[in-house]
């Protein structure tokens, strides 16, 4: 009787060890929902690894749309995309989460409803802006060919600023902000890396603080070695970078100026060289640039302290939309041109940032430029 009860008790825990050990083999990630407007469309999951995009599952969809994939947990956040053609729903997956996604082809890259976790939000929210800024790129080389280069750089830093400051460097341990490491945008026909630290110091720090995240909460894993490698190739390059990055700007020790002859909001041909005798701050803006409200009222400040005793200031507008740009200027006290030739490049082709500003004095020679100008209204007061 006592060996039967024993024989029982081990057959039940046998049972119940194979229900646990079943239901940890079933633990992973769940992603399903429907893509509307898709019948007979292949929909792809594909895994986006460390050696790049790998097709996991696939399914044709019926008229309903719907679909169901599942994967197995890691021992970090992986990232997977869902695919049909060109059209892609970026997807991080941390442990065993379900996710549950609705939308709508063709446009399901930017019209989708993503539920089931808050640092897919994040992703969506970064895919977004990526793609957003993708199409900006794309018109000014339509656009304005002649200053693209440096109003995409401009674009770009803007862009770095706000996913580090909102994004990054908030929750660096989060999957989105891993995400927003490998962004990028096609130039030319080439994928330029929105952070690349090869290229810019300053985004060694940014690779950094998610390498140091991801090592106390996912230690010793592939993706937390591989963010730890960048990081340390791009401190060995550290000083390469900077020798890159040193500036080559129009030369400050008293030269003369390089003539602007651009139109105003007036249609009024002006010339940089007809200021001889005055001080000129000469200003290349975006107004359609972030924080350009603040800068302008600055301004405003400065010539209203200073137009008086003999400064004046040029200021060319760089901006894709001239009737925007007349929009903006109509109620500036200043001279405002536009340049819609590409003659500003003999001053804004090394330039990184926004605003780029130079200084002349009375005789018409420019005597500091971008980078020696610490504080403008200590540098205008010194030349007046």
């Amino acid at each position: 009787m006592k060996k039967n009860i024993i024989n029982k008790v081990f057959v039940g825990c046998c049972t119940l060890g194979m229900i646990m050990l079943a239901s940890c083999a079933k633990e992973g990630f769940r992603i399903e929902g429907t893509i509307s407007n898709a019948k007979d469309s292949v929909l792809f999951l594909e895994h986006n690894g460390l050696e790049g995009i790998a097709k996991i599952d696939s399914v044709k969809l019926d008229q309903s749309g719907a679909f169901s994939f599942s994967g197995g947990r890691g021992d970090n956040p992986e990232f997977y995309r869902l695919r049909i053609a060109d059209q892609i729903i970026n997807i991080a997956i941390d442990s065993t989460e379900h996710i549950a996604v609705k939308a709508v082809y063709p446009q399901m890259a930017t019209n989708y409803i993503i539920k089931g976790s808050a640092d897919n939000e994040k992703v969506k929210e970064l895919a977004l802006k990526q793609i957003n800024l993708q199409s900006r790129c794309q018109q000014l080389l339509a656009q304005r060919p002649e200053l693209a280069d440096s109003l995409i750089e401009v674009m770009l830093a803007d862009y770095k600023r706000d996913i580090t400051t909102n994004y990054i460097f908030k929750a660096p341990m989060k999957s989105y902000s891993y995400f927003a490491l490998f962004q990028y945008v096609v130039i030319n026909n080439q994928a330029v890396l929105i952070f690349d630290p090869s290229k810019d110091a300053k985004d060694t720090k940014v690779f950094g603080a998610v390498a140091t995240s991801w090592d106390t909460y996912y230690p010793g894993t592939l993706r937390t070695q591989n963010l730890h490698n960048i990081t340390i190739k791009g401190m060995k390059d550290e000083r390469i970078v900077k020798a890159r990055q040193k500036p080559i700007e129009l030369k400050a020790d008293v030269r003369g100026v390089i003539d602007l002859p651009l139109r105003d909001n007036m249609g009024n041909e002006r010339h940089l060289t007809d200021f001889k005798g005055q001080v000129v701050l000469l200003d290349f803006h975006v107004f359609g640039m972030k924080g350009s409200t603040e800068y302008i009222m600055h301004l405003r400040d400065l010539y209203n302290k200073y137009h008086s005793r003999g400064l004046e200031i040029y200021m060319v507008s760089l901006d894709e939309n001239q009737h925007f740009w007349k929009e903006q200027v109509a109620n500036l006290p200043w001279v405002n041109v536009y340049d819609d030739k590409g003659v500003s490049q003999a001053y804004t082709a090394t330039a990184t940032t926004l605003p780029i500003i130079y200084l002349i004095d009375r005789g018409n020679n420019v005597v500091k430029n971008p980078s020696q100008i610490k504080n403008l209204d200590e540098e205008i007061q010194k030349l007046l």
